[in-house]
């Protein structure tokens, strides 16, 4: 399992990359949709915060078991949500 170093830069990078797509679609799209770029943005940065809280604290310290569980569905539940917030942007 990767480290929680290399998590966190996962984290970071996907970010990034939805924020760019975000500046680069709001140049391209009509007054109507700002609403919609500012709260992708928003729920953007709320989802770095949570999953860089969540990759910082695990559940069952004790249990290798349960913390490979842990951070294999934190793993999944960044690549759900950037894949929904990308289909959003793609929509805009």
């Amino acid at each position: 399992m990767a480290n929680i170093r290399e998590l966190k830069k996962d984290i970071k990078y996907l970010v990034s990359e939805l924020l760019t797509q975000v500046y680069l679609k709001q140049g391209e799209i009509d007054k109507k949709d700002e609403e919609e770029v500012v709260e992708i943005m928003v729920e953007t940065l709320k989802m770095h915060n949570e999953f860089i809280a969540r990759a910082s604290h695990p559940d069952g310290k004790d249990n290798p078991e349960i913390v490979k569980a842990y951070y294999k569905k934190l793993r999944n539940d960044v690549l759900d949500t950037t894949a929904k917030l990308f289909e959003r942007i793609g929509k805009l």
